[in-house]
């Protein structure tokens, strides 16, 4: 890699950092595990580059076998993820299990070793891997293949690795093209002839009543070549693959061509499924490999409708700040001057929302509630706004797994003091007496979060429209809530910009019904569960914005006037 510099290719914010303006990141080195060279360039943690040259150059430095890693299997159409070994797929003969940190057993990764082994730069074609054979009168196979056809039923997903990248497949759609990190494990026609999933797109499956197997991929890895000296060493910076579904009538002579391989819907008698692959390596010269993860977020269409979403919101927002400028510089600095006047015979008039004035701090019902939910309010606003600053920078890279899930357990850990101050503080402040029970009921109101959202430019901007909007909503319809000299503001604030987590739920019920396809009670509790879940960590984090927006509002305007 070039001492000059690199760019961190995985976060959607594409920016180029130099080394010179890297130093300022020497104080964090025991804390983030940054190590140097005098050799070698700065790194950012897990994100080494590994080199790989062919099986006669092999050295310590370069090695030419290239392993594939496996992963869960998920699907949309059910909550529940499986285990590669859960099914009858091919397995390895010396499993290996990198070791997982706290991020990544909290998101239910299990990432486990292949039968699937390459040699870089060396192409191969209709290699096999296994056979798994079934049959009627064995009720083990039986079982084993029913849970294989109900896997193919629900659409659950493969999920490869290669060099810590995931293996995309890239398929054409009335759209355009699509890429994905997953592929099916197969798909089914029903028994009136109607094609779900992949088979909608693959004519050769046009048989009813049928499940089709995916029993062999076509895997295409791209390498770059880094090193001006020395080019025999190369980096990988793409993976993908497609995948096929071939009958291999003879296992010993196998021509990867021919009928798909089909498993009827009804039980039969004897089955066999060969699994086979074919891999061959490009080189690409433009692409490097600090940038290898950002044809992956280039290769998914869907980017473009967020960012016109994005525009949506910021004009939004644009509005509000209008309506709210307009406000604070004409009408609430008319009734400032208003309020400040005497008559002529030296008296003050109280009107509007400064009649108010001697009961607008006056504490409200539930305030130990109100408390708590305010000191974890502040809790998820902080850890969110560091983890999301952290990662639009790069220094959460989906390339180090599971780095954002830790970071965000331990910010949450660390920021419960803060929280409990905060708390406190507005429970001292509204004089209450009960601190053990406030205690406690701030320690135990939230539950955490297990999924995580990767494009990071995307969340980081709407998280700073959102606190915009939030706030000055709030402040806008507090300040027309004094004017109808109405002094209990304190939930009114919280609920107003809080409100938006009733949206969210209605939208997540929404969704559940008209675009998922979850099937089975428990799919949908744990479905909904995560939702109410994050309904009340919404709820706590907006809320949290709107109300001491309002108190801030509050107490500015409530100093300028003179009260008597």
């Amino acid at each position: 890699m070039s001492t000059r510099g690199f760019r961190v290719g995985t976060n959607p914010c594409r920016l180029r950092l130099a080394l010179p303006g890297l130093r300022w990141l020497l104080g964090l080195w025991l804390f983030l595990g940054l190590q140097a060279t005098p050799s070698a360039a700065f790194y950012l943690p897990g994100l080494a580059p590994v080199n790989f040259c062919e099986a006669t150059r092999e050295t310590a430095t370069c090695k030419s076998s290239i392993a594939l890693f496996v992963n869960r299997l998920d699907s949309t159409e059910s909550v529940l993820p499986y285990e590669y070994n859960t099914f009858d797929f091919c397995q390895a003969s010396g499993k290996k299990n990198p070791s997982e940190n706290l991020g990544q057993v909290l998101f239910g990764e299990r990432i486990t070793s292949s039968p699937y082994k390459f040699s870089f730069n060396k192409t191969e074609t209709c290699r096999k891997v296994c056979v798994k054979s079934y049959d009627k009168g064995n009720d083990h196979h039986k079982k084993k293949l029913a849970f294989l056809k109900k896997g193919i039923q629900l659409n659950y997903q493969h999920h490869w690795i290669i060099d810590n990248m995931p293996v995309i497949w890239c398929h054409v759609i009335e759209d355009g093209k699509y890429c994905t990190t997953g592929f099916p494990i197969g798909c089914f026609i029903t028994k009136d002839g109607t094609a779900k999933d992949v088979c909608a797109i693959r004519p050769e499956f046009n048989k009813s009543n049928t499940f089709y197997l995916f029993n062999h991929v076509d895997i295409i890895i791209t390498y770059h070549k880094e090193s001006e000296r020395n080019w025999s060493t190369a980096r990988l910076v793409a993976a993908r693959l497609d995948p096929q579904s071939y009958k291999h009538s003879d296992e010993n002579h196998l021509t990867c061509s021919g009928p798909p391989m089909e498993i009827p819907g009804e039980d039969t008698d004897k089955m066999n499924v060969t699994y086979t692959y074919s891999v061959r390596f490009e080189e690409n010269r433009s692409i490097r490999w600090a940038s290898r993860w950002d044809y992956i977020l280039e290769s998914m269409p869907h980017t473009n409708i967020q960012w016109f979403s994005i525009m949506n919101s910021f004009v939004i927002a644009l509005f509000l700040s209008g309506m709210v400028a307009m406000i604070l510089l004409r009408t609430l600095h008319r009734d400032i001057i208003r309020y400040n006047q005497t008559n002529s015979e030296g008296i003050q008039e109280d009107f509007g929302w400064k009649l108010v004035h001697g009961d607008v701090f006056r504490p409200p019902r539930n305030r130990m509630l109100l408390s708590a939910f305010l000191g974890q309010g502040t809790q998820v606003l902080i850890m969110t706004f560091i983890t999301l600053f952290l990662a639009c920078f790069g220094f959460l890279s989906p390339a180090n797994r599971g780095a954002l899930m830790t970071c965000a357990v331990v910010l949450w850990v660390l920021l419960g003091t803060p929280a409990g101050y905060v708390s406190a503080r507005m429970y001292k402040t509204l004089k209450g007496v009960n601190w053990k029970t406030n205690f406690l009921l701030t320690a135990l109101l939230c539950p955490g979060s297990h999924q995580m959202y990767f494009m990071f430019g995307f969340l980081f901007l709407v998280f700073i429209i959102l606190l915009i909007t939030c706030s000055e909503a709030t402040v806008l319809l507090c300040y027309f809530h004094l004017c109808a000299e109405d002094y209990r503001w304190w939930w009114r604030a919280f609920f107003t910009s809080s409100f938006t987590a009733v949206y969210l739920f209605i939208y997540a019920v929404h969704y559940f019904f008209s675009k998922l396809q979850i099937t089975g009670f428990a799919s949908s509790i744990l479905y909904f569960g995560y939702t109410m879940v994050i309904v009340l960590i919404f709820f706590l984090f907006t809320g949290t914005i709107g109300f001491f927006s309002c108190f801030w509002f509050i107490t500015k305007i409530y100093s300028v006037v003179k009260v008597d």
